[in-house]
């Protein structure tokens, strides 16, 4: 007993012993403001704040509806989350390898031969247990690295969270876009008829020429193209998102609706701490610790692995008296292992440990750097794309006024008809020009809040 205490004395004072590197979080770049926006406040990490339902911001009831089940429906959101629970039962698989193995064993036989009939039973139970001490640190390491390894899943769970959720919110953009194009299509090819038939009743009158009949017949069949064309579109985007929320196409589908456009501003006092809120660089810094624990594990190869092991039960021939005191037997155990030579393959596999997180930090760094060029791309594009808004809508004006003028200039005979269908087209062009930069700015929106992690709170209602 006094040995087996002596023992376990030594392996708790070994305890403390651990051969990992102590991790710290790496180096990353870090401005103080973004420049496409003045007056944000300098980086810090937050990815653990609330970040909300994001898409209200835009104000559209069904869309929240849609948003809201992609959690419950959407496969690749239901693999991370499964992927999630994985990593967090690895974590308590390697937490168990710190605690002794405890087993119970029970055997019964009978056993006889050598040409006599005497026969001899023997019977046993024993409880037994063997544990090994975490000395050099490496099982501890284990549980640390599987630790982080779950927590880079929980980052990728909400990373495949916030895509498909932007992914969707872009989709139903898009279909509300073609909604508006299908009604402007269909204004248009009304339109295009009524100068058709005007045309044809004046090459009735041979008023005209017959090749201004086939060129209001080829404007007309163009614009039908167009419809048809936008239709396919819709029913991609329907498509796409009847997938997204778990659904086979055949079994969604959303009615025309009118387009809410709103488009969320960014407030200029949103602290750029939002940025850390990206799930994409909670994982990848999450993925530098894990390998960071890797290299201990590896480390610790270098030093002896010690077993202790202990066990007590009873034999007998008899059951009756298997569990007299007489009958007890016990064992102790002490087992040490240590690789003499193995060519180097202890020290091959920490310098490949190092290179891994080595290379972890490269890509823990890459997604940071990543993370602030997409926020600048997306403040760039926000402001760009509000002032070409106000210009196409101007264009658009302008086309409409010269369209009209041009149909009334030629039923008075005061211009030729290339002149009108040159002023319906650019007419039709500058229409949708504006119904795309207003879907352009509202994508825009949804890829600056996937850029800082998943929106914003912004004082007062969006415009």
């Amino acid at each position: 007993m006094t040995l087996r205490l002596s023992t376990i004395a030594c392996a708790a004072l070994l305890c403390g012993c651990a051969v990992g590197p102590r991790y710290e979080v790496p180096t990353a770049a870090s401005p103080t403001t973004f420049k496409e926006a003045a007056g944000w406040t300098p980086a810090a990490p937050a990815d653990a704040l609330e970040k909300g339902p994001w898409w209200t911001l835009f104000g559209d009831p069904v869309l929240n509806e849609l948003a809201a089940s992609i959690d419950v429906n959407n496969q690749n959101v239901a693999l991370a989350a499964a992927q999630y629970a994985q990593a967090r039962a690895v974590v308590a698989e390697q937490r168990a390898s710190l605690f002794p193995t405890v087993s119970l064993d029970a055997s019964a036989g009978r056993s006889g031969g050598g040409g006599t009939t005497r026969t001899a039973n023997n019977y046993r139970v024993d409880i037994g247990g063997s544990w090994e001490p975490d000395i050099w640190g490496s099982l501890r390491a284990g549980v640390t690295g599987a630790q982080a390894s779950a927590q880079a899943s929980a980052a990728q769970l909400a990373s495949a969270r916030l895509s498909a959720q932007g992914e969707l919110v872009a989709n139903y953009i898009g279909l509300r876009q073609a909604d508006v194009e299908k009604d402007i299509l269909d204004t248009t090819v009304a339109g295009y008829e009524r100068v058709l038939q005007i045309t044809q009743n004046r090459v009735n009158a041979g008023v005209t020429a017959k090749s201004d009949l086939l060129q209001a017949q080829t404007q007309l069949s163009n614009a039908r193209a167009d419809q048809l064309t936008v239709v396919r579109q819709r029913a991609v985007y329907e498509h796409a998102i009847a997938v997204l929320l778990g659904k086979a196409p055949s079994e969604f589908s959303l009615a025309p609706a009118r387009w809410r456009i709103v488009v969320p501003e960014v407030p200029l006092g949103v602290p750029s701490t939002l940025l850390q809120r990206r799930p994409d660089i909670a994982a990848a810094e999450r993925d530098v610790a894990a390998a960071n624990e890797n290299i201990g594990i590896a480390r610790a190869a270098y030093f002896p692995s010690l077993n202790l092991s202990a066990s007590y039960g009873y034999g007998n021939s008899q059951v009756g008296g298997l569990f007299n005191a007489s009958n007890s037997l016990w064992s102790l155990g002490v087992s040490a292992a240590q690789a003499i030579f193995n060519a180097g393959a202890t020290t091959a596999r920490v310098d490949q440990a190092k290179a891994a997180r080595d290379a972890a930090i490269a890509r823990y760094r890459q997604a940071v750097l990543d993370a602030f060029a997409n926020v600048e791309d997306q403040l760039a594009a926000t402001r760009a794309l509000a002032q070409q808004q106000e210009l196409r809508r101007q264009a658009s004006e302008a086309a409409d006024q010269v369209e009209q003028q041009m149909e009334n200039r030629y039923r008075a005979g005061q211009v030729n008809y290339t002149d009108v269908v040159s002023a319906q087209v650019t007419a039709l062009n500058a229409r949708r020009a504006l119904i795309q930069v207003q879907a352009d700015r509202q994508t825009t929106a949804v890829a600056l809040i996937q850029s800082l992690g998943g929106g914003w709170h912004a004082e007062g209602p969006p415009r």
